[in-house]
């Protein structure tokens, strides 16, 4: 099959909203490279009298913005105005706009806008260019063929996509199950039939306590002040023989802040200035696609938010509970008020306490006692949170069960997402098969002929 250009099957609209009865009452849409056609309340004027229509079967695009996908199809039933700064057009009838539509947000597609769009800083599609793209169209009747096998296909794929979506929020409630099951002590059940005789975890508090009384001695850390006890109301499950409930401040040498000042030190280089950007919801690996750097202060507040390897951050603002830890040789770095720092005792920097604090049982203490418009969670409330206190040598081994039973889940989430990838290449191939079968449809019947 020849190729054809689009300027023989599509025509440029331009209706004006001011040749409109009641226009300022019409809903205004936008298009975005995900959703398309899309209600806006992203206006560019008050004035909407400039604004252009667009009704079922049309197409918009932002000329800047169609080397990435963002252009639009009308669906039906709906009917708006768009920015003056669009491309409106529609196709005429020797053209299905459904498989245009599929064509331009191809490989194929993209390829070709990228081909005609002209400037050097910042590219531009204009209808004149798009007119210039070349495209394989079949008659009528073979093209309304192509787009039965596609909706065809369509429904298949959407099935299968729902699938995957219910596995995906299946393998996260299983991550957290394997987290909750962790802390209670369940993984570890038949370890601690063969192993009978290790040390109780309140030998492991005493000796913890034993450590911070002498660091407040040699004035390294402060005096804390009294705990309040644990009732019997506050524990949500039973613990197995040999555990004991504490709070974090049991187990922490210190639990902090930054302060509200430090704006005035941001720098182009320096130490790297950890925000609640930096961390993650449901792990502990910072995300450092964006960083900010400070020149510190050359006095306590830079001492005191000083990060070290290990320290354990926590969100106590805003989106409460995200999380993120200091890896070895991360090198000089601080935080603000938005975030606490957990640094426990040398001998709990182990993978069981974080694991603890992504946990549900750590997420429901994080939730409860928010406060204000945009929730805050209080170093206090950090320090008095539970934790449920294995013995030293179980806990190595309830880190590398979850390290494994967590393996299994990264390779289960790996194949929903090629399965996700393959099942977005298979409209493709779908769509390239039929047009290639059209042509030869075509090409068989000029030789019958």
């Amino acid at each position: 099959m020849a190729f054809d250009k689009l300027d023989r099957f599509i025509e440029k609209k331009s209706v004006k909203a001011y040749s409109l009865p009641n226009f300022d009452s019409m809903q205004v849409l936008g298009v975005s490279n995900q959703v398309g056609i899309a209600i806006t309340d992203h206006k560019k004027s008050k004035d909407l009298s400039k604004y252009q229509l667009i009704e079922e079967g049309d197409f918009a695009y932002n000329p800047y913005r169609i080397n990435v996908g963002s252009i639009g199809l009308v669906p039906k039933g709906v009917k708006g105005l768009v920015s003056p700064a669009y491309v409106v057009f529609k196709t005429k009838n020797s053209l299905l706009p459904e498989l245009l539509f599929d064509f331009l947000k191809s490989a194929d597609g993209l390829f070709q806008i990228a081909k005609y769009a002209r400037g050097t800083v910042r590219k531009s599609l204009r209808f004149n260019d798009l007119c210039q793209i070349e495209m394989q169209i079949p008659p009528i009747d073979i093209q309304r063929s192509i787009l039965r096998k596609k909706e065809s296909v369509q429904v298949e794929i959407n099935e299968f996509k729902t699938e995957l979506t219910h596995q995906q929020t299946l393998l996260k409630k299983l991550r957290q199950q394997i987290l909750q099951e962790a802390i209670e002590g369940k993984l570890t059940a038949e370890w601690r039939q063969q192993n009978p005789d290790v040390e109780p975890a309140s030998e492991l508090l005493a000796r913890i306590q034993a450590e911070k009384n002498q660091l407040v001695k040699d004035k390294k850390i402060k005096k804390q002040k009294p705990l309040p006890p644990i009732n019997e109301e506050e524990k949500p499950f039973s613990l197995p023989e040999g555990w004991e409930w504490c709070r974090i401040w049991d187990v922490a040498e210190l639990i902090t802040s930054g302060s509200r000042d430090w704006a005035k030190y941001y720098a182009d280089e320096g130490a790297i200035f950890v925000t609640m950007g930096n961390l993650s919801k449901d792990s502990y690996r910072l995300r450092m696609n964006k960083v900010r750097y400070v020149k510190a202060p050359l006095n306590s507040e830079g001492s005191r938010t000083k990060l070290q390897e290990g320290d354990l951050l926590i969100s106590i603002t805003g989106d409460v509970g995200n999380l993120g830890v200091i890896p070895k040789g991360f090198g000089e770095a601080y935080i603000n008020q938005h975030t606490c720092m957990l640094r426990y005792m040398p001998e709990c920097r182990r993978q069981y306490y974080l694991e603890v604090m992504r946990s549900p049982f750590a997420k429901w203490q994080y939730n409860a006692p928010q406060r204000g418009i945009k929730n805050s969670f209080r170093l206090g409330d950090v320090g008095e949170m539970l934790l449920p206190l294995p013995p030293a040598k179980e806990q190595y081994v309830i880190a590398e069960k979850v390290k494994y039973l967590t393996s299994l889940c990264d390779q289960l989430e790996a194949q929903i997402t090629d399965n996700q990838t393959h099942a977005e290449q298979l409209m493709q191939a779908v769509l390239r098969e039929a047009f290639s079968h059209s042509s030869g449809q075509q090409n068989q019947e000029a030789v019958n002929a």
